[in-house]
């Protein structure tokens, strides 16, 4: 069963989310603060994170880097915070997507499905037709290797490079499209199809951030390159184990 946890200090909203979700069929457990979302964490797998953004004492976006730093979990914000700078940063803190309060409970339970399902372990193929990779199938490429089974990547030197899945799925389809220009509707589609939302993180956001972890110079990069006015090419030579 899919494991929903919903962090916010508000009895009400718990309640509310806690409601609509056990309808739908969700399994849900509660946080009112950090320590109560570690608990949770800690005590057994979760599928989706809801998360506020005011915690009394605790930072909601402190929350949303550090999970992100540690677990490949989705993460949806929920905050009365609906300025757009609030947006723009918790997405670029590895959000999957930021809904603002008040909301409405079916387009809560909506936008869940629509990142879950983009959580699925799938790939791209061309023309942006999404199919399910080999089981097994590994990438190699520029010093490192793609794991499409246990959904990891890790260095010739036997070091894990910790990726969001955002960021693992952006991977993939530039290594099953090597050499090949792919505009930002076709990296779009290819990543989210129909599911993709106004509010999801910018697909130039997203190749900053994975360039930092796999460029030797994220500021020079050597692999995931610009082309004017197009969009993206993935410049190295993809091997596959």
């Amino acid at each position: 069963m899919t494991h929903i946890l919903i962090v916010d200090d508000e009895d009400q909203v718990r309640t509310l989310l806690r409601a609509r979700f056990e309808k739908e069929g969700f399994e849900v457990s509660e946080a009112r603060d950090a320590a109560e979302l570690r608990s949770r964490l800690d005590a057994g797998s979760v599928s989706l994170i809801t998360l506020d953004l005011t915690l009394g004492r605790d930072d909601g976006f402190a929350l949303a880097r550090e999970i992100r730093t540690k677990r490949n979990v989705p993460i949806i914000i929920i905050s009365a915070k609906d300025e757009e700078v609030d947006r723009i940063v918790g997405l670029e803190l590895g959000a999957d997507d930021y809904i603002t309060k008040p909301f409405s409970p079916r387009e809560v339970v909506a936008r869940v499905r629509a990142v879950l399902r983009r959580y699925e372990a799938v790939v791209a193929a061309p023309g942006g037709t999404v199919v399910e990779g080999p089981n097994g199938e590994r990438l190699a490429f520029a010093g490192a290797t793609l794991d499409a089974a246990r959904r990891e990547v890790v260095s010739d030197a036997g070091t894990p490079i910790d990726l969001t899945t955002t960021e693992f799925n952006l991977l993939e389809v530039f290594l099953r499209h090597p050499q090949r220009v792919l505009s930002r509707d076709e990296i779009m589609n290819m990543l989210k199809g129909q599911d993709w939302s106004a509010y999801d993180r910018s697909v130039d956001s997203a190749i900053a951030r994975l360039r930092k972890k796999i460029e030797p110079d994220a500021e020079r990069p050597r692999y995931i390159k610009t082309v004017r006015s197009v969009g993206y090419v993935f410049s190295s030579e993809v091997r596959r184990l």
